[in-house]
């Protein structure tokens, strides 16, 4: 088979390819699983062709995406400064031109881990990698416990009336989000800034989360919504930086903003508006939508909520159930930088790749029975957190909050009931449910 008749079959069909490509895609979950059943079963490296984007090539089995995601040096995630190179968020073409027209020819519109890569990303993640290793955690443990039973206090005080309430909206979102900014260095009257800020970052093709300032049919209204949230966070920062600096305390945007360069400077801004970035809006959100994700699933299978409450020891598998199945993250794009043949499909150098984290977290080849929700799955070795060089830093921070939340709310949880299967945010790049409405019982 020639090339060119091997690029004319791997071309996946358009429903498939707008299904998984078109944030609005993303709105019906069980459509969109379905899409990525496809794929795995059909073509699992196939080009998407959809209108208004650059040509794709979307990787769905966790294996392959494993090899793109273990080899930086062949696909990198940065090079976003460089004119002709690639965005490793995925936007439309309109919205790429904005950016680029905004940056003089860059994409790279922050200096963050998910624009860089070795050995520049190594160096940065140092700044404050060693902060996010379980031992050092530990030390904040008892604090997240304290912020965890004030988050089920609300939980109760809302579960008296006996109405429905919504599970995301009134309750889950707010204790990732406290934790986070505790432990960061945010003040609590600033909160709900950081959320509608984050709602703004993640939500750009989402209706419910469009700014003022944004004309919301224009092609490039993605990337104009996402560059001035960037900048109203970065207004932000420029006050804490000089604070932490001035006013040093025992939290992280401190460590962050004190942090210097081998020759005794401080890092440039850039780069401490970067970290800033990562931790005021995946540091939270992500593990917000898996709190909501897996206490939906709770209540759709009562007998597992009886298991966990009986026996506490099963939480550590249940947060790792409750990450494979929401699997917030949904892609990092990547960019081919030399020829590369991935599961019988030629990727030439330059194009672009779209590893789908949340279909390798389905891919039947690793999780029998992928689609049910299980908490015995031994081994569960899900992509949640990503892989390689890219693998979320967060990712402890983040099951430590899990852990701790269900070992004190589980005791306390009499009954969960969902009244309505909800919404989820309209994004292909991160998010999980953003409505739930339920009825809870807590003591």
């Amino acid at each position: 088979m020639t090339t060119a008749q091997q690029a004319d079959t791997a071309i996946l069909p358009d429903e498939i390819a707008r299904r998984i490509v078109l944030p609005e895609g993303h709105a019906d979950l069980a459509e969109l699983h379905e899409a990525y059943r496809w794929m795995r079963n059909n073509m699992p490296v196939g080009k998407a062709i959809v209108e208004g984007y650059d040509p794709l090539w979307l990787v769905s089995k966790y294996a392959d995406i494993q090899e793109v995601e273990g080899q930086p040096e062949i696909f990198t995630a940065g090079g976003a400064d460089k004119p002709g190179s690639h965005n490793p968020i995925l936007q439309n073409q309109a919205g790429d031109g904005f950016t680029q027209q905004l940056l003089g020819g860059s994409l790279r519109l922050m200096d963050a881990l998910p624009f860089l890569d070795p050995p520049e990303h190594t160096t940065v993640k140092n700044i404050a990698f060693d902060w996010f290793k379980p031992l050092q955690l530990k030390n904040w443990e008892t604090k997240i416990r304290v912020l965890a039973n004030e988050s089920i206090e609300k939980l109760k005080k809302l579960s008296e009336s006996g109405k429905q309430i919504d599970l995301v909206d009134d309750w889950a979102l707010g204790y990732p989000l406290h934790v986070v900014m505790t432990l960061f260095g945010v003040p609590a009257e600033d909160e709900p800034r950081m959320m509608a800020l984050t709602q703004e970052f993640f939500g750009t093709a989402d209706p419910e989360h469009q700014r003022e300032d944004v004309e919301p049919l224009s092609p490039e209204a993605m990337a104009q919504q996402f560059a001035n949230t960037v900048q109203d966070f970065y207004g932000y920062f420029d006050n804490l930086i000089a604070d932490c600096r001035a006013n040093p305390r025992d939290d992280l945007a401190t460590l962050i903003s004190v942090a210097r360069q081998p020759d005794g400077e401080y890092w440039p801004t850039p780069y401490t508006y970067g970290w800033f970035m990562a931790i005021c809006t995946a540091g939270h959100d992500t593990t917000s939508a898996t709190l909501a994700g897996t206490l939906q699933q709770l209540a759709l299978h009562p007998e597992v909520l009886a298991r966990v409450k009986a026996d506490p020891s099963l939480v550590p598998n249940l947060i790792q159930e409750g990450l494979r199945y929401v699997a917030p993250v949904k892609h990092f794009m990547r960019r081919a930088l030399q020829d590369y043949e991935l599961d019988g499909q030629t990727i030439k150098a330059g194009d672009r790749v779209m590893p789908l984290f949340q279909s390798a977290c389905r891919d039947a080849d690793l999780f029998s029975n992928p689609d049910e929700f299980n908490i015995d799955r031994k081994p569960n070795n899900h992509m949640a957190f990503g892989f390689g060089a890219h693998t979320c830093v967060g990712q402890h921070l983040a099951k430590l909050e899990l852990r701790v939340m269900f070992e004190e709310l589980l005791p306390r949880l009499e009954s969960i009931e969902v009244l309505g299967p909800g919404s989820v945010t309209h994004t292909n790049f991160v998010g999980g449910l953003k409505h739930l409405p339920a009825r809870v019982t807590v003591s």
